[in-house]
């Protein structure tokens, strides 16, 4: 909306100047110049005056004079995002993933608190039932978070049966 705002003052506005002009973070104010400018054909309020898909900071507009509509509001779809980069995807899955170990964690000892003593197996159902409603933990990410508590003497082996784990009050 801000961005129509500014062709009541003049007909014409390069990319530059709109970003200045609106202060909208690139990423924005990008994917709100494509929807107006480069959408769907009957959906172009703006015209680009050099053609191509992508937007350049040196790329005009200006008010498309031909576009009707029999609405009495005008719905824009707008562009699709671009999906996050390899760089970002990793690091996102980083968090993730750690997030998650906690929660494992947290289950792990919710449940050997509540039982006291349990086979591995059903340690690692039990789990897996516990966090479905979030997540499906893989068993060996369970498998390392038992080792973790084991370290850290949350959990210990049995003697008799190395499967069988043991909560540490």
């Amino acid at each position: 909306m801000a961005l129509l705002l500014l062709f009541n003052q003049r007909d014409r506005w390069s990319y530059e100047e709109l970003a200045t002009h609106t202060e909208i973070p690139d990423k924005d104010l990008m994917r709100a110049v494509q929807s107006l400018a480069v959408g769907k054909v009957t959906q172009r309020i703006l015209v680009k005056e050099n053609k191509g898909k992508e937007i350049l900071p040196a790329d005009t507009f200006i008010v498309n004079d031909g576009f009707t509509s029999k609405h009495y509001r005008v719905k824009i779809q707008t562009v699709a995002a671009r999906g996050e980069t390899d760089p970002e995807r990793k690091e996102t899955r980083c968090k993730v993933d750690e997030d998650r170990k906690h929660e494992i964690e947290a289950a792990i000892v919710r449940i050997m608190k509540a039982r006291k003593t349990m086979d591995h197996n059903q340690l690692v159902g039990e789990c897996i039932q516990q966090l479905r409603h979030r997540f499906v933990p893989a068993p060996a990410a369970i498998k390392k978070r038992i080792e973790g508590l084991i370290e850290r003497d949350y959990l210990a082996r049995s003697d008799s049966d190395r499967k069988v784990y043991h909560y540490v009050a």
